[in-house]
């Protein structure tokens, strides 16, 4: 039998919520007692098998214990009771640059705060350059912390963290602080472990995140393991049925939704000679071949695309109704391409979304969310994250 990456069993942990305290001996003695508490379990009970190479979310509302597994994960926090096991090296993105000492320079921090997480100073001196190149501070490297600014202290223990190499990554909503071109590269990097086939425990307060990180997702109430299944269910679950309701789940993380009476049957990213790819240089052509079909006579259908980053933020965005080869009736097989010759994207993974909709946009025939994935390497950091890219549309019925 396999030994899973992560195997918590039975755990519980207890804090003391204290409705007094003894400020002084005198006090104490002269109540002849402890300062009155009752205890609080911020664990109940929790077990959980993370196998290696899996993603898993946490979700939960605040004070679900979301940020206490993970600490006792880590051995923060010792339970009370149950076991925890872990099989790999382990490193944890919980809270950023809390082990920094203000006085010393960034450089001098870096050395001490991977030692801290196990790395040797043979493999600092061998990672150091790329640890300062991916913070963005080699400018700053040589100051004293003390007069960083917050977004840099994160920027820094982010990349001091995940140049640790580990089998096992603990994040706590670390991908939601920082500024936008931080996001990007912090989310990508998570993304590029998922492709080594590290594992992935990741608490957020983010869905959407969740929902393109993970497949599998563990739901937190009052300390107890509420529900554990596919991401799609248990997230649809803890918002009422209300998040992805109607939806179908591919392989991966696609989804979709809609009435069905238009449906994408395929999307496929070509190049210039149609054939396939998912990685492209910066600034290089691409195409998106979308097959198309309907059951029902659909009168001037539009079809939509959408680029967006891997934290759900919209890049760019297009529609048949903007070229000039529209589709008057869509009433079996037929075929979209949209050609973009070049597509000056900052390095990175990036979704595309597909949407057949009516004339007006009000009725969603077939929405597939994240349908195909895009892989850019090279080009220049996008600091607002928009682009504006050339295209044109070709489009037509398929001969069946």
């Amino acid at each position: 039998m396999t030994t899973p990456a992560i195997n918590a069993q039975g755990v519980w942990k207890n804090f003391r919520l204290y409705h007094e305290r003894n400020r002084y001996i005198k006090a104490a003695v002269l109540r002849g007692r402890r300062a009155r508490y009752e205890e609080f379990w911020a664990l109940q009970d929790v077990s959980l098998k993370v196998p290696h190479g899996a993603t898993v979310g946490v979700i939960g509302s605040n004070g679900s214990g979301k940020s206490t597994l993970l600490k006792c994960l880590t051995g923060i926090y010792t339970p009370e009771r149950g076991t925890i096991a872990i099989d790999g090296n382990i490193a944890a993105l919980l809270e950023l640059g809390a082990g920094f000492h203000a006085e010393l320079s960034g450089r001098e921090n870096i050395y001490l705060n991977g030692s801290i997480l196990g790395m040797s100073k043979k493999e600092i001196d061998a990672k150091f350059d790329s640890i300062v190149e991916f913070a963005g501070l080699e400018q700053f490297i040589d100051t004293p912390v003390k007069n960083f600014s917050s977004g840099m202290v994160v920027r820094l223990g982010f990349s001091i963290a995940t140049h640790v190499e580990p089998e096992v990554l603990l994040i706590d909503e670390i991908l939601a602080v920082g500024d936008q071109a931080f996001q990007r590269k912090s989310t990508e990097k998570i993304e590029q472990f998922r492709r080594e086939g590290r594992t992935i425990l990741v608490v957020s307060h983010s869905l959407g995140l969740v929902q393109q990180l993970c497949n599998t997702v563990v739901w937190l109430e009052k300390g107890r393991v509420k529900m554990v299944g596919d991401a799609n269910d248990v997230i649809a679950s803890y918002t009422g049925n209300t998040y992805g309701n109607f939806a179908q789940v591919d392989a991966g993380s696609k989804t979709r939704w809609g009435t069905g009476d238009a449906q994408v049957t395929q999307v496929t990213l070509v190049d210039a000679i149609e054939q396939p790819l998912d990685t492209i240089a910066s600034g290089s052509e691409v195409r998106i071949a979308i097959e198309l079909n309907s059951h029902v006579r659909l009168e001037s259908p539009v079809v939509h695309v959408k680029l967006e980053t891997m934290t759900g933020e919209l890049v760019w965005a297009t529609s048949t109704q903007r070229g000039t080869a529209t589709l008057r009736v869509l009433d079996g097989p037929a075929r979209a391409l949209l050609q973009m010759p070049n597509v000056p994207l900052a390095e990175g993974t990036y979704y595309v979304s597909v949407v057949i909709t009516d004339s007006t946009g009000g009725t969603e025939y077939d929405h597939c969310q994240h349908w195909a994935k895009l892989h850019v390497s090279g080009g220049q950091t996008n600091d607002s994250g928009i682009v504006s890219m050339p295209s044109a549309w070709s489009i037509g019925r398929q001969k069946t």
